[in-house]
């Protein structure tokens, strides 16, 4: 028997099973955040057991809701925002909302477009990752009434809970890691000229202070620029680099599809990877555990950022009014060391490599 009843199911019958107050199971079910883990266990366990399924269109009325958030990204053709609106629609689902996605192309006005747009009234609030915006557009956030979370760099002052990943830090771990492999001509991939703030220039503030902290002098002649993170910009500024005979041993692509295009230009020049040059990349998506060779990069908690944007938003729209502080959370990272730095030590498996 798998003790599922074969009639309706109700809140009742998962209370008395898991036993615990209809409320709790309620609690749980609307994903709650004060419940103690045991407890949720428990209320969980007998909801599979009995397959008790939400109304989700009944409570979204009961509530005044549309069960709708939006996501803006900036582009879905890059791959770590096509993960990403993966994770956050995956974590969504297991809140019983659904996600309506929209791409701004990282242009300014398309931006602030989606902050008043249409959508905005057939959904419950946005997790929004923005890349034009800046510190002058603080007041167009503060405006913004309805529930939001901030996704991507803190340049931002305005009212809103934001989630970023450690730039810095994570740039300077994926740093130290090819220093801790003897390399000292380091090149660096994707920086944008004259920012200051954003993640090519926290990235590349890591990568500096790593070959600072290591006694390896900066050269800027190793700092490729790349205005778009695409595998095409990245192959183009690698055969620049190489061209200009800098006597590279090592490339940090700021992003994963920089990375993957420099490999794609040293494999083409026949250079070994690692032997000659050994390349790291940022972001850990699907695609670096299948490259040929399989690609070092960082991990910097997508699927951890994606949870907590979803939770923070939906505490957010389930106590619209309650005076709770703005929560700025920092995702963990780590270093996915793999052939393109390690060749054959390279474990089959990948593992932080600190």
């Amino acid at each position: 028997m798998n003790g599922r009843r074969t009639g309706t199911v109700t809140m009742h019958d998962v209370a008395a099973r898991a036993g615990v107050s209809i409320k709790t199971v309620s609690n749980v079910v609307n994903g709650y955040p004060y419940i103690r883990a045991t407890t949720r266990e428990k209320v969980e366990s007998a909801i599979a057991e009995l397959g008790y399924h939400v109304n989700v269109s009944a409570r979204n009325l009961r509530r005044g809701r549309t069960g709708l958030i939006g996501l803006a990204v900036p582009e879905l053709s890059l791959p770590y925002f096509a993960e990403l609106a993966d994770s956050v629609i995956r974590a969504a689902e297991a809140r019983g909302v659904t996600v309506l996605i929209e791409q701004t192309g990282s242009v300014r006005e398309r931006e602030l477009e989606v902050l008043a747009g249409q959508r905005r009234m057939f959904t419950d609030g946005l997790i929004y990752s923005p890349l034009a915006l800046g510190p002058d557009d603080v007041d167009r956030l503060a405006a913004v009434d309805y529930p939001m979370v901030l996704l991507g760099e803190r340049i931002f002052g305005g009212p809103a809970d934001h989630v970023t990943m450690s730039n810095v830090e994570a740039a300077r771990a994926a740093t130290q890691h090819l220093l801790d492999l003897g390399r000292r001509r380091i090149a660096v991939i994707g920086a944008h000229a004259g920012e200051t703030v954003g993640s090519a220039a926290l990235r590349l503030q890591g990568y500096r202070e790593a070959l600072e902290a290591n006694g390896v002098p900066f050269d800027p002649a190793l700092v490729g620029e790349a205005g778009l993170w695409h595998r095409a910009t990245g192959a183009e500024t690698m055969a620049r680099l190489l061209d200009a005979d800098l006597g590279i041993d090592a490339v940090f692509g700021l992003n994963d599809a920089l990375a993957l295009g420099a490999l794609h230009v040293l494999h083409a020049r026949r250079v070994d990877v690692p032997g000659q040059i050994a390349v790291m990349g940022f972001d850990d998506i699907d695609e670096t555990a299948y490259s040929s060779p399989t690609l070092s990069t960082v991990h910097p908690g997508r699927e951890q950022i994606a949870r907590t944007a979803v939770d923070l938003l939906l505490a957010r729209i389930d106590e619209p009014g309650a005076d709770r502080p703005y929560q700025q959370v920092v995702a963990d990272f780590s270093v996915v060391a793999r052939e393109s730095t390690l060749g054959d030590q390279a474990p089959a498996e990948p593992t932080p490599a600190g």
